[in-house]
């Protein structure tokens, strides 16, 4: 049996003894497959980014790489909801709350002054090895939620992860970077070419992920490159 199948069936399974609780709280007074409460959604931590230029998200990469906009929904502390929100979908099967946390980035996205510039929408592409484990793509599972709001074209398969990269602490910065360059690819740079794109990912701390898969599509012809992350990781 594939690994995906056994995924569904963990999920159902989870789903019939805890059934359409929140993802945040826990709560059990959520529409059926929401995810994510309406409470917890009005409590997570807005950082109001998407209408701030200069923000510390896209000070993130000044003199790195060249981006129209670039922004955060919402801020990730230890402890907090939005962490139980990763958690939750990354090692909990919570692909609901992922869904429903698209759907809000949507609004949020709408309200913002720039998001119409854009043409189409990528997800952060996840290593076919991880994604097995997973059984899906938290970011791609981001970006329906944002195409369910908006319209905005959605084209999951446009990027690939190549290998997966791990933390080398005995190499030196330029040889981890050197390897993180190699581990993205463009699939159909004819499909972008000319094209506003918005790179969705689900938590930015560094960049470098995100750096990496910018290089990329800013090699194809014309392209115009924005990203936006549901939660920026607070410097401590």
């Amino acid at each position: 049996m594939k690994i995906s199948s056994l995924t569904e069936i963990f999920t159902a399974f989870n789903q019939l003894l805890f059934p359409y609780t929140c993802a945040g709280c826990g709560s059990g007074l959520l529409d059926q497959g929401a995810g994510v409460c309406s409470r917890c959604t009005s409590d997570l931590p807005v950082t109001g980014y998407l209408h701030l230029h200069n923000n510390a998200v896209e000070e993130i990469f000044w003199g790195r790489i060249h981006l129209e906009h670039a922004a955060a929904c919402c801020f990730f502390n230890k402890k907090s909801l939005v962490q139980q929100l990763m958690h939750g979908i990354k090692y909990q099967h919570r692909q609901d709350a992922a869904l429903q946390l698209g759907r809000w980035m949507g609004y949020q996205l709408k309200q913002s002054s720039w998001f119409h510039e854009t043409d189409l929408i990528l997800p952060m592409p996840l290593h076919q090895k991880r994604k097995q484990e997973r059984g899906y793509n938290q970011a791609a599972l981001l970006c329906d939620g944002i195409t369910e709001i908006t319209g905005k074209q959605n084209h999951p398969e446009a990027l690939l992860r190549k290998s997966a990269t791990h933390t080398q602490t005995k190499q030196h910065r330029a040889e981890r970077w050197e390897n993180m360059r190699q581990a993205f690819s463009v699939t159909d740079p004819d499909l972008l070419a000319g094209k506003h794109v918005l790179l969705i990912d689900d938590v930015v701390t560094t960049g470098a992920s995100l750096e990496a898969v910018a290089e990329q599509l800013l090699q194809v012809p014309n392209l115009t490159l924005s990203i936006c992350c549901f939660a920026y990781t607070l410097p401590h």
